[in-house]
């Protein structure tokens, strides 16, 4: 028989709370998406306020303070001369010249007013066209099916006979007048368009040229009867048949694969994106120095006039909670830029190799490399490194391309995976045309350098690349030739 018992038990538990969930979130959040969370706070919490643009920021910009690096860390870089110095005085109140305004509420507003917004499709590109163009009415009611018969790529995907049965009961047409009417539409702008094959679509672009282009003709009988044998790059069969000279089938050749197999796609769909840098990593007299990008950086602060009206009552129990979350917001956005500006630093003081010489000097580093060196976890680490970017004289890369794995050397130190991919890349790049690399003599090479790398590995990483094959690599070489 079952009596009821009371049994103590110890034990430790991590207890998320809904401040650790928002530090958590607000450091994996990118900037963009960041400046979006900000100003929905910004609506629907009135103990928050946004610093305007020439207020004096002497007061509480942030309601953690500075966050600047330690008195002896400065002093540190400025020991070596490849020291890695953090530019940055007082984040949440920083000074900016008039081409670097620090980010507000109203600054998404303004970028969006000169945004390119047009987000113009295929479809009313071409329908823009036949406008202008002196059709009848049927005309312009059958050109108007056939251009939502065409795909993103620019080609038609339904037949004639589809076309005309999608007029009914409206117009009543052959396919053959849907034809005609076709040949009109693929007279419009971007050349190719309305195509129903491949072959008729290099067709359309190569009539537009001048008829005594050199080639032309033959470069016409290639798209019409002969793409397949082009495609396999059997150039002797099709010299052949062709009864061209190799001079004439050179200029064909030339002028076949100038043309878009896609022409539609060079019609934009949508409004350019743009990648927005969040550390900045310059080159300076002690060495590399790490500035966080202050566009991206949300000036706000506490609504002063609010906090001090609220009193000990109950009936402003909504306002202290709205006050104790803007506290901890700061507090968070805080945090986010100390771990920031940590795990920047810690990367550019083990890639000094690749920022000075390029991708065949990345050293090899994992998430761990970089925790331990700013004592976080790894799931912190790859937090911060999601979706940021940084912005250093060889391009902008996202922190986590600095991170691969790497392979043992013979004198026991590693190389980067990235390395080993740039020192591919080069080797193909710098071979002879006529007798490509195989993988295993790029294997053979990169073991002479201390880098024993299989075959296997080769092609793997040559295959990443988009790299053809030895084999492939050759065919080609010898047709431009």
């Amino acid at each position: 028989m079952l009596k009821p018992s009371l049994q103590l038990k110890l034990g430790q538990q991590l207890t998320m709370t809904p401040q650790l969930q928002q530090a958590i979130r607000l450091l994996q959040l990118p900037a963009l998406e960041l400046q979006a969370h900000i100003r929905e706070l910004l609506e629907t919490n009135v103990m928050l306020e946004p610093l305007e643009d020439g207020e004096s920021e002497s007061g509480e910009a942030l309601e953690a303070g500075e966050t600047s690096a330690p008195a002896e860390e400065r002093a540190e870089a400025t020991e070596t001369a490849e020291s890695v110095e953090v530019l940055e005085d007082d984040w949440g109140g920083q000074s900016t010249g008039p081409a670097e305004s620090t980010w507000n509420g109203d600054d998404l507003d303004r970028i969006q007013e000169f945004a390119d917004a047009s987000g113009q499709s295929l479809q009313e590109y071409l329908l823009w066209q036949l406008e202008l163009a002196k059709l009848e009415p049927r005309e312009i009611a059958i050109a108007r099916a056939i251009v939502d018969a065409i795909s993103d790529d620019g080609y038609v995907t339904e037949s004639m006979e589809e076309i005309a049965e999608t007029l009914k009961p409206e117009v009543h047409c052959t396919a053959s007048e849907v034809a005609s009417v076709l040949s009109g539409v693929q007279a419009l702008d971007p050349p190719g368009i309305g195509a129903r094959s491949i072959g008729e679509c290099i067709e359309l672009q190569l009539r537009q040229l001048d008829p005594d282009t050199p080639g032309l003709a033959t470069a016409l009988e290639i798209a019409r009867r002969h793409l397949e044998r082009l495609a396999c790059r059997e150039l002797s069969a099709l010299k052949r048949e062709l009864r061209a000279s190799d001079e004439d089938l050179t200029e064909a050749l030339a002028l076949v694969r100038s043309c878009h197999p896609r022409p539609g796609s060079t019609v934009s769909t949508g409004a350019p994106e743009y990648v927005v840098p969040d550390v900045f990593v310059r080159r300076t007299d002690h060495g590399w120095s790490v500035e966080v990008n202050s566009a991206t950086l949300p000036r706000i602060r506490l609504n002063h006039s609010y906090a001090s009206l609220l009193g000990r009552g109950a009936s402003h129990a909504t306002l202290r909670a709205q006050l104790q979350e803007a506290r901890w917001l700061l507090k968070s956005l805080e945090i986010r830029h100390e771990t920031l500006i940590k795990v920047a630093r810690s990367i550019v003081e083990r890639q000094v190799s690749f920022l000075e010489h390029g991708e065949e000097h990345m050293r090899p580093m994992i998430l761990k490399d970089i925790a331990e060196a700013v004592g976080m976890h790894e799931s912190t680490i790859s937090r911060v490194t999601s979706g940021k970017y940084m912005h250093t004289p060889r391009g902008v890369f996202e922190l986590r391309y600095f991170f691969s794995s790497q392979i043992e050397g013979a004198d026991g130190s590693g190389t980067s995976s990235t390395a080993i991919r740039a020192k591919i890349r080069k080797l193909v790049k710098d071979e002879d045309p006529l007798t490509p690399l195989s993988d295993g003599r790029i294997a053979e090479l990169l073991s002479a350098e201390g880098i024993p790398v299989a075959r296997r590995t080769v092609a793997k990483y040559r295959e990443a690349m988009n790299i053809p094959s030895s084999s492939e690599r050759k065919r080609s070489g010898s047709a431009q030739m």
